[in-house]
């Protein structure tokens, strides 16, 4: 179980978090939904030691951290990948800086790139490829950390609908494969109600939880389910109802 208590952070006389308290169960998909800059990015910053928090505790299974950086894997909206090194040295970059076994590392690798159909492009660049089997290489590099926890900033907003959908399904089956905790933003609704066991709407800045709504319907799930429509119409009133408080 991921615990996040009190966490403040303020640039100079903007507040962005002020006693935020989010608790994120083991083993499931928890999204973060809310209105563009209300400091989602700015949270995982914290969490993963990028920016210092002003005041707050982080703890992981019970055990207080400093930042989530022993702990957790982090993907980006963009893949990052290096683009003078092969997609396979840069699936295999968190093993490298690990010390872990070459061998055994190349090995996983190569299973990850079959899974996800890159099979046969592990010598190619980073530009020679699509942006969807950019992103499919940079979940590859995440899952290569072997970290449990998994942080995911808006990892598809920047693929085409059908590219998403499909690597929906990829996060999914190996999210339950591999026993991860994922905790990922996004502004696309309908891909976080397909995607989450816990959807939480947040608020501007300073930030902080709306509403919650857990998701029994398994999964896949289809966006015509009457349930998911009646979330989603939940969602939106929530939001909409927070965006013209700040126009009033």
């Amino acid at each position: 179980m991921l615990a996040i208590s009190h966490l403040s952070k303020r640039f100079d006389d903007l507040t962005v978090l002020e006693g935020f308290d989010l608790t994120v169960p083991r083993g499931g998909v928890t999204v973060l939904i809310g209105p563009s800059g209300c400091g989602k990015t700015t949270l995982f910053d914290l969490l993963t030691g990028v920016v210092p928090p002003d005041s707050g505790t982080l703890s992981w299974m019970g055990d207080p951290l400093p930042h989530l950086g022993a702990v957790g894997a982090y993907m980006p909206q963009k893949d990052l990948l290096l683009p003078w090194c092969s997609l396979m040295d840069n699936a295999l970059l968190p093993s490298r800086i690990a010390g872990a076994d070459p061998g055994a590392s190349r090995r996983r690798a190569g299973a990850f790139f079959r899974r996800m159909g890159l099979e046969g492009f592990e010598a190619y660049l980073p530009g020679e490829i699509s942006g969807g089997m950019r992103q499919r290489c940079a979940l590859v590099r995440t899952l290569m950390s072997e970290r449990e926890l998994v942080l995911l900033d808006e990892p598809l907003s920047a693929l085409d609908a059908i590219t998403r959908r499909s690597l929906h399904g990829l996060l999914l089956a190996l999210q339950r494969e591999f026993a991860k905790t994922l905790v990922m933003i996004t502004h696309d609704i309908e891909e976080g109600l397909l995607l989450a066991d816990e959807l939480l709407v947040l608020s501007k800045m300073p930030m902080k939880i709306l509403q919650r709504h857990s998701l029994e319907t398994p999964k896949p799930r289809r966006p015509d389910d009457p349930g998911l429509i009646r979330s989603k119409t939940a969602v939106l009133a929530r939001l909409d109802l927070e965006l013209s408080h700040e126009t009033l």
